[in-house]
């Protein structure tokens, strides 16, 4: 059975920074990331319905530029699961969203930056501006994906995260973690 792809890669008029696309995002933080023109699903609401299924597979074949952004959310996801069942008591709601949102500014490396695990699948931005857009985009990006993520592991009410999201920690989606 293939791993799930995103809906995205036929996106008319996306933007491509290297060969990673730069996609719309309903979101309410400040950054580059252009706006939808409706209330339909993003990447960061298909990333959250995506990973479980996808965190299961060792390959992925990408199959276009929106793709490849899904990889780097995904394995921003596993992360963020870790970052919260590591610490020495179940955060809060509250403080598993600090957490989350200062892992999501923290710096991390993007394509083409001798740090990043997929180099090889991935074409570095093209200009030192466009690196910058990158990074930007992804920390808005990455700050989004915290803000819903902390929504649906606490969705139901009890003050502790969801252990059918928890049991995902361990999981590394294509046996990789971009976390340092």
């Amino acid at each position: 059975m293939p791993a799930y792809h995103s809906s995205f890669n036929e996106y008319p008029d996306m933007r491509l920074v290297g060969n990673t696309a730069v996609l719309p995002i309903r979101t309410r933080i400040r950054g580059p990331a252009p706006q939808p023109n409706s209330d339909e699903a993003d990447i960061v609401d298909e990333t959250l319905d995506l990973f479980r299924a996808n965190s299961l597979f060792r390959n992925f074949e990408i199959k276009g530029p929106a793709d490849r952004l899904l990889i780097i959310l995904i394995l921003y996801v596993s992360d963020c699961l870790a970052k919260i069942g590591s610490a020495r008591v179940t955060p809060s709601q509250l403080e598993a969203s600090k957490m989350l949102n200062t892992l999501s500014v923290d710096n991390f490396p993007i394509p083409g930056d001798a740090g990043f695990l997929l180099n090889t699948h991935y074409a570095p931005p093209g200009s030192r501006a466009d690196g910058d857009y990158l990074r930007q985009y992804l920390t808005q990006a990455r700050q989004e994906l915290a803000v819903r993520l902390v929504e649906r592991l606490y969705a139901d009410g009890t003050g502790t995260p969801s252990k059918w999201w928890m049991s995902f920690q361990k999981r590394r989606f294509m046996n990789r973690s971009i976390g340092t």
